[in-house]
């Protein structure tokens, strides 16, 4: 019979306690689903399956905060789009032909991606709903993956320029429902949220709706904002102010261009940014806000976005949030002739949002996002034996500035192991992966 407890033995534990960087070699004893206790040399009164983490770095779960996984069977065919480009192709082109099997498959591979690089919660951004066929399959790919997420449930796929070009439509009310057959228990490892198109994407009237629709359903709701030229152009937050419509179960996925008053305003009502450093630096939204957010005291988490035009790593998420911050601090400097003494974010900073960071943006703080007793056992584990990462001094520049998804050795959620001995534990990987590639192929030849 296999044991309910786990012991993770002899590893380096780096986590964020109390907003406090905790590190150094403990063990942990894992009941079930959650941490029963934390602490140097355990010696179990109990039977348990015992992973050595003997020179690795065990942490919390990386939490993406920003990604649309039905994109993910679409590697490379966004790589060189501009913003535009990305919503008249892929929103616009490729997202009405997909059956609900596709999306199945996709939202299931883009999950177990996930999983592979150490994310062990994905909030999934998802406007591919179609048909009641298409919700469904996309839930059910984030169901069997085994991954901690939020579905937010977003619009039909069908057509961009009814959807995404001022808007007049409001958001589907098949939300009630959704929400009463599939989200009742908050205990289930895949919950709601809504995906809404915000002021830059829809009428005021329709974001009102949407907004007053997803408090009424008490659930988190996301948008896009301050994207490029339509930050200034909309003044979405300005407007959602004058509205009385800000408040903290609002998240911001972007923010590049939005105003000093607006992040104020975020920062007064609680509400929250997720930066998605790659492809905003790739498709022209603006410089990435992480300075910005943390000065303001903004909860803020990363995240991935578009694997269809970036990598789908975490790792690589944190080095440009980065050291693209470090560059815009350090440009300022010199161009008032000056060199800078200090850098302006430290790697410390950005492993927080990727980790308790983006548990407070999604609400999850309580149970994920730090290792502590009574918490979620959502918990990786790196193995630095890698000739890019030995010897190493600082375990955070490592996890930041120089791991890969090839040194994540172990995955956990909720007390389930996902991925071991640096594999995935899982038997579908290569029939996922041809129903990929045909859907790709597929797509390519009818264009």
């Amino acid at each position: 019979m296999k044991s309910k407890y786990i012991l993770i033995k002899g590893g380096t534990m780096v986590s964020f306690n109390n907003d406090q960087l905790v590190q150094g070699e403990f063990d942990i004893l894992i009941k079930n689903d959650r941490i029963l206790e934390i602490n140097k040399c355990i010696v179990p009164s109990v039977e348990c399956n015992i992973i050595d983490a003997h020179r690795k770095i065990v942490l919390p779960g990386f939490v993406d905060t920003h990604r649309h996984l039905w994109e993910s069977p679409f590697k490379g065919m966004a790589s060189n789009w501009t913003l535009m480009e990305y919503l008249n192709n892929m929103l616009g082109e490729i997202a009405p032909t997909l059956s609900a099997e596709d999306v199945y498959i996709a939202n299931l591979l883009g999950a177990i991606e996930a999983i592979n690089s150490g994310i062990t919660t994905v909030f999934d951004w998802s406007h591919i709903m179609n048909t009641p066929e298409h919700t469904e399959a996309a839930i059910k790919g984030l169901k069997d993956s085994k991954i901690r997420a939020k579905f937010g449930y977003g619009t039909p796929g069908t057509s961009v320029w009814e959807w995404f070009y001022e808007s007049q439509l409001r958001h589907p009310l098949k939300a009630k429902d959704l929400r009463k057959n599939h989200f009742n228990s908050s205990n289930n490892l895949v919950t709601m949220a809504l995906a809404i198109r915000g002021p830059e994407y829809s009428s005021m009237e329709a974001t009102k709706h949407d907004i007053l629709l997803g408090r009424e359903l008490d659930l988190q709701i996301s948008m896009h904002i301050g994207g490029g030229t339509f930050g200034p152009k909309y003044n979405g937050i300005k407007k959602l102010y004058a509205e009385n419509l800000l408040g903290n179960d609002l998240n911001f996925a972007h923010a590049n261009t939005i105003s000093k008053n607006d992040f104020k305003l975020l920062a007064d009502h609680g509400s929250s940014i997720s930066v998605t450093p790659e492809v905003e630096l790739q498709m022209g939204l603006g410089l990435p806000v992480t300075g910005k957010a943390l000065k303001f005291g903004i909860p803020v988490g990363l995240g991935v976005d578009v694997v269809c035009a970036t990598s789908g790593s975490m790792f690589d998420q944190m080095k440009a949030a980065l050291q693209t911050e470090r560059a815009i601090q350090n440009e300022f400097l010199y161009q008032k002739s000056q060199m800078p003494e200090t850098l302006a974010v430290k790697d410390m900073e950005v492993l927080k949002m990727a980790t308790i960071g983006g548990a407070k943006v999604l609400g999850l703080d309580d149970k994920i996002g730090s290792l502590e007793v009574g918490k979620q056992a959502d918990i990786i584990i790196i193995s630095p034996n890698t000739i890019s990462t030995l010897p190493f001094e600082n375990h955070v520049s490592m996890l930041v500035l120089y791991a890969k998804d090839h040194d994540v050795d172990t995955v956990m959620v909720a007390g389930n192991i996902l991925k071991k001995d640096g594999k995935l534990v899982r038997e579908d990987i290569g029939g996922l992966l041809k129903g990929a590639h045909e859907m790709k192929e597929r797509f390519v030849a009818n264009r």
